[in-house]
C-alpha cells in the first residue's frame, strides 16, 4: 500500500488534528501532561470558561482518544493518552525529522575541515 492510499486511521487522525487545532484543548492536554486530574480540577484551571464549555472540550479530546477518563468513587479522573500524538508524529513528523537530520549530516560531511 502506498502512502497516498491511507492507513485506515485517517478518520482517527482527522479527529486528533481537529482536537489539537483548538488552543483550549491543547491547554487541557498540557495540564494533563503533568499528572491525571479530576474533571473538577480541569474545570477549575479554566476560570474564564463555564463548566459546560470545558466538558465539551474534554469530550472532543476523548473522542480523539487523546484523553481517557475513569470513575473513582464520585469523581472522574482524566489522563493524557499519548498514543494518538505518537501516531501523528510517526506518520507526519518523523519522516521530515529524518530528512532534516540527513541534510545536517550531509552539510557536516561537506564542510571543510
Amino acid at each position: 500500500m502506498s502512502q497516498l492510499e491511507g492507513t485506515g486511521s485517517d478518520e482517527s487522525d482527522d479527529a486528533v488534528f481537529k482536537a489539537l487545532a483548538n488552543s483550549t484543548r491543547r491547554r487541557v492536554l498540557d495540564l494533563l501532561k503533568a499528572r491525571p486530574r479530576t474533571t473538577g480540577e480541569v474545570c477549575e484551571a479554566f476560570p474564564d470558561l463555564d463548566r459546560t464549555t470545558v466538558l465539551q472540550h474534554i469530550r472532543v479530546l476523548e473522542g480523539a482518544d487523546l484523553v481517557t477518563g475513569r470513575k473513582e468513587g464520585r469523581t472522574r479522573l482524566l489522563a493524557l493518552a499519548p498514543l494518538p500524538i505518537k501516531r501523528i508524529h510517526d506518520r507526519w513528523i518523523g519522516e521530515y525529522t529524518r530528512a532534516a537530520v540527513g541534510l545536517l549530516a550531509q552539510l557536516d560531511d561537506d564542510s571543510p575541515r
